[in-house]
């Protein structure tokens, strides 16, 4: 992979983590149509999605910040919060665990990564539906399982985390920006965990490798600031079905691609 192509690589991942159209799936598509080796395959793609959780903890770092102040404190809102992302949690630490070796196989895969554009499609049009009745703070314990097992899905490329885990909370009454919080702090433990597990490749990595790595870590920590922006202006305006034309779309278009290549 040269210098360009993982600045590019970073930049669609930066781009497409806040919005729900799947960043593993645009990784899967661009990389395919540029025929270039992602550098190390999960582990390029956990460097990136480590990137952009500066832009996460950047954004909410006052949401943050009071929740670990809550909990050494002991203060029972923040400690309850901070449960049900544990609690959401545990489906995706689970799911890599006992499936490291299957999504190795799958995570670059082209026509799993089609397929799954069209899947977020379908899940994101469901919230035309459930906005009107989502109107709660913060998900219940059980929404908060259910999400988790949302992202947990959404490990396989072409299905969005974000979109994916907003579109259940919505589903289980959480308000839009109540939901998109949850989402994006469930998301730092998530990945913070994945990174953890992939710690040992580093040093097996090639010094090509690892180059192509933090280039992309830095074009994806930079234009991830940018999209999470572009996310709440989204956010606000309660448009998230409106992504499912383009996720759809890009399926379609990409599974014919592949097809007949």
């Amino acid at each position: 992979m040269s210098d360009y192509e993982a600045l590019l690589l970073g930049l669609v991942q930066g781009l497409t983590e806040f919005l729900p159209v799947s960043s593993s799936g645009h990784l899967v598509v661009y990389s395919t149509l540029l025929g270039v080796d992602t550098g190390g395959g999960l582990l390029f793609e956990v460097a990136v999605h480590v990137a952009t959780l500066f832009a996460i903890m950047i954004y909410y770092r006052d949401k943050i910040g009071r929740l670990i102040k809550g909990v050494f404190t002991r203060e029972q809102a923040s400690t309850r919060y901070v449960g049900k992302l544990a609690v959401a949690t545990l489906p995706t630490i689970v799911a890599v665990i006992a499936s490291s070796q299957f999504l190795e196989e799958v995570l670059s895969n082209p026509a799993v990564a089609a397929g799954g554009l069209i899947v977020t499609g379908a899940v994101l049009w469901t919230t035309r539906t459930t906005l009107p009745a989502a109107k709660n703070n913060e998900p219940t314990w059980k929404a908060a399982l259910y999400i988790g097992v949302a992202q947990a899905f959404a490990i396989l490329p072409g299905i969005s985390r974000s979109g994916s885990t907003v579109a259940v909370a919505m589903a289980m009454g959480v308000a839009p920006a109540a939901a998109a919080q949850f989402s994006f702090l469930m998301g730092i433990i998530a990945i913070s965990s994945a990174a953890i597990l992939m710690i040992p490749d580093l040093g097996a990595a090639s010094p090509e490798a690892l180059t192509s790595i933090a280039l992309g870590s830095l074009s994806a920590l930079v234009s991830g600031i940018v999209a999470i922006w572009l996310f709440v202006f989204v956010l606000r305006r309660e448009s998230f079905h409106q992504f499912a034309y383009y996720t759809v779309t890009l399926g379609l278009a990409f599974g014919l691609y592949v097809w007949l290549a």
